[in-house]
């Protein structure tokens, strides 16, 4: 059964809160930080994405990045920026967008149930990435950033949650973004107590985005764990910052691709393979995907609606029935040659919170020569591959809104 239990929490004072929460740091590359943080001191993304606060010369995975993340993280400690809770407490954690809220209770994994797969992963991690946040770990003792879990709706949870959350919230600030971002401490031990013991009889929680962070943080604690003689398990490094939502409150918008060129086909002789595999209708707008199986495509100033043919649906593995299973095997992989799409430099991924007109930009600027719109993968199917052991292609889901990192910090020790 899984872990999940109350920490003291490093925290941004409620004044300060807006302008130290950061999107996390894989949401953008370094010069796009280096604008989002220009002109805040004290902006999340100095310690998610130090290197912003150096030469733009030195190696993003250089030492001297990761300690500039722990020299900012102290500083702002030491400036009263983050300030200590004095106990251990929950923490609920609420997200508004475009007038929808979801709720997640905040606090901390265990480390052991990562590794016995108590908290189920569906995507594979990259050892370059598992290595960049362990150093960010291991040097800024600290999960600075937490990973974004999700687990089968409880309605015990959910009612001290809503209880809770009528009440006046402790933070409360509207990003630039024009995401609000809302948060409440649970003082109360009896509710606690209530809420850690009821996620104690929780047989799963699922990894809904965060996986190299995840990773990080088992990898950091087991070290941690083989270094101390006197280990017993109680220890924080053991355990690791997370939020955890209802599965039916998530959002998991669009996942796009585009791709650079036909693969030495022409437009004609790419069209002609398709049909061996799609119906093709041509469209006069955008085509956003109204149900699974439906593909949007647009080429050469033109979008097209793209339906797998019947002899090729209905596939009952919960993997390769994904709509972007079904684009990498007969599309991607199939006529255009990308075998592997985590490291072909001829593809590229747009999440759909940047809306179908970045793909059309993209294209018609001669950057890529089409663009692929896809239905959103479900949390069903997420949850449904994840207990089945399989792992989703990547780059099948995109969730929003993306959870802000400096809201809570967890130290090691």
């Amino acid at each position: 059964m899984a872990v999940f239990k109350p920490f003291k929490a490093w925290r941004p004072l409620p004044d300060k809160a807006g302008l130290v929460a950061s999107k996390p740091y894989d949401v953008l590359n370094s010069d796009e930080a280096r604008i989002e943080a220009k002109g805040n001191p004290i902006s999340f993304l100095r310690v998610g994405k130090p290197e912003i606060d150096l030469d733009p010369s030195i190696d993003i995975h250089d030492p001297l990045v990761y300690q500039k993340a722990k020299e900012n993280l102290n500083q702002f400690i030491k400036d009263g920026v983050l300030v200590e809770d004095d106990d251990k407490y929950f923490y609920i954690y609420a997200q508004t967008m475009d007038g929808r809220v979801q709720y997640g209770l905040v606090g901390c994994a265990y480390v052991e149930d990562y590794w016995n797969d108590v908290i189920k992963k569906h995507e594979k991690t990259r050892a370059d990435k598992e290595e960049d946040r362990s150093n960010h770990v291991r040097v800024t003792n600290a999960h600075s950033g937490p990973v974004f879990l999700t687990y089968p709706d409880n309605d015990i949870i959910d009612k001290e949650v809503a209880k809770i959350s009528s009440e006046k919230a402790e933070i409360d600030f509207v990003a630039q973004d024009g995401i609000r971002h809302q948060c409440w401490v649970i003082r109360d031990k009896n509710i606690n107590q209530l809420i850690e013991k009821t996620l104690a009889n929780v047989k799963n929680f699922y990894v809904a985005d965060g996986h190299h962070r995840s990773a990080a943080a088992a990898i950091v604690g087991r070290e941690r764990q083989k270094a101390n003689p006197n280990h017993n398990g109680t220890e924080e490094y053991n355990y690791y910052l997370a939020v955890l939502f209802p599965a039916k409150q998530l959002y998991i918008m669009d996942y796009n691709r585009l791709v650079i060129d036909l693969n030495g086909n022409t437009e004609a002789e790419f069209f002609e393979k398709l049909a061996q595999y799609f119906t093709i209708e041509k469209a006069n707008n955008q085509v956003r995907p109204s149900k699974k199986g439906e593909i949007g495509l647009y080429i050469n100033k033109n979008w097209y609606k793209l339906n797998l043919l019947e002899k090729y649906a209905n596939n009952p593995d919960p993997v390769e029935s994904l709509d972007v299973a079904v684009l990498q095997k007969y599309v991607l992989d199939g006529i255009l040659g990308i075998e592997d799409p985590r490291r072909s430099n001829r593809i590229d991924f747009v999440g759909g919170i940047r809306g179908l007109g970045e793909l059309e930009r993209r294209v018609n600027s001669g950057e890529m020569v089409l663009a692929f719109s896809m239905y959103p993968t479900s949390i069903e199917e997420l949850m449904d591959i994840a207990d089945a052991g399989q792992i989703m292609p990547p780059k099948s889901t995109w969730f929003e809104p993306k959870l802000r990192d400096g809201m809570f910090t967890h130290f090691l020790d």
